[in-house]
């Protein structure tokens, strides 16, 4: 295997693709040879970002959803873009509990369990123009192998 290999896929901002892109790009992912618990964080912080693009990036119809993966070496990167209507205040839409939609019951956890689930998440947003994130992850940390 090389070091380096990609994956875009793009899906409509329907709730029943989240599934579909959670299991991509966890079949991407084992290109690294992960362990379980590193392919469900995986899962995990993907499944939230898509939620987050459907619930909240667009409020009438279906737009599309771009997923891009990277592997190098041992680092999985995954960019979840939208072209919605943006987040006006990335700090404030990051913190624990905080949601635009508590009639929908959302629990305001979305970016708190990118962050727990990876190693690294960035967020970039302008209202009109969509979002960007990005998450990244080190796989094999445990794994002697790879040292």
């Amino acid at each position: 295997m090389e070091n380096r290999n990609e994956m875009i896929l793009e899906v409509e901002s329907r709730s029943c693709n989240e599934g579909l892109v959670r299991i991509a790009v966890a079949a991407f992912s084992t290109q690294l040879n992960p362990t379980l618990e590193e392919v469900a964080d995986i899962k995990t912080a993907v499944s939230e970002a898509i939620t987050n693009c459907i619930v909240h990036a667009y409020d009438t119809g279906t737009e599309k959803i771009r997923i891009e993966c990277r592997n190098e070496k041992r680092e999985l990167t995954v960019v979840v873009k939208d072209t919605g209507k943006g987040i006006e205040d990335i700090e404030k839409a990051m913190e624990p509990l905080y949601t635009t939609k508590p009639e929908q019951d959302r629990s305001g956890m979305g970016f708190a369990f990118m962050e727990a689930f990876m190693d690294q998440v960035k967020v970039e947003s302008s209202p009109g123009q969509g979002t960007t994130v990005t998450m990244k992850k080190l796989i094999g940390r445990q794994n002697p192998v790879f040292e």
